[in-house]
């Protein structure tokens, strides 16, 4: 299977949960002189992701007057309360028809930087490769880019984990980009959030 070169990348930016562990919302919090959601959407903009979905749920409208005057479109998951795969689904299922591929981005992830979405667009346009997954010292996460021949099987994922045995199904014929490990940081606690601010305030 290879997917189409050329055309437009849409970002999928998943931004519906709870932040329960975090005790408030982590999405509204400051970072690096905007805050946790403003930043990610910012990097998939500079990336040329282009439209910029932004799945929402848990407090929608804050999230949305959050990103006044950014290029985004909101797309509401009703159902976000049942697992990120419905927000993943929502997302890809708002990607317009003439969409080559997806970048599927988590908002609580701010050390996913530009170079990485633009290498992940790059490489699937050298490889025509369907699927080009993140791998940080051997760990799959996001961003994940998806080529349109994945997007029906996106569409209807039902269950914890699908999105990843998607992954699965599809990684021989997948392309893999490595990055450091130290990347790989959500954001879960408040001690979280202090470290990402020292290390971006650093750079």
């Amino acid at each position: 299977m290879k997917g189409e070169r050329g055309g437009r990348v849409a970002g999928v930016v998943l931004a519906a949960g709870f932040s329960s562990r975090m005790g408030q919302n982590k999405l509204l919090l400051p970072l690096g002189g905007s805050s946790v959601l403003r930043h990610a959407v910012g990097t998939a903009a500079a990336a040329g992701l282009d439209p910029i979905l932004v799945v929402l749920g848990h407090e929608s409208e804050r999230a949305q007057a959050e990103l006044a005057g950014l290029s985004f479109t909101p797309v509401l998951n009703p159902e976000f309360a049942r697992g990120i795969n419905t927000s993943l689904s929502a997302g890809i299922s708002a990607v317009p028809d003439d969409d080559a591929a997806a970048v599927v981005m988590l908002a609580d992830m701010p050390l996913v930087n530009v170079e990485m979405v633009r290498t992940l667009i790059a490489r699937h346009r050298s490889s025509g490769a369907p699927l080009v997954l993140s791998v940080y010292d051997g760990v799959l996460a996001p961003p994940t880019l998806y080529g349109r021949a994945l997007f029906p099987e996106l569409r209807t994922l039902d269950g914890d984990g699908c999105g990843k045995r998607v992954m699965k199904r599809h990684r021989d014929a997948a392309s893999e980009v490595d990055w450091p490990a130290s990347a790989l940081t959500d954001l879960d606690v408040p001690a979280d959030v202090e470290r990402v601010r020292a290390l971006l305030e650093g750079s």
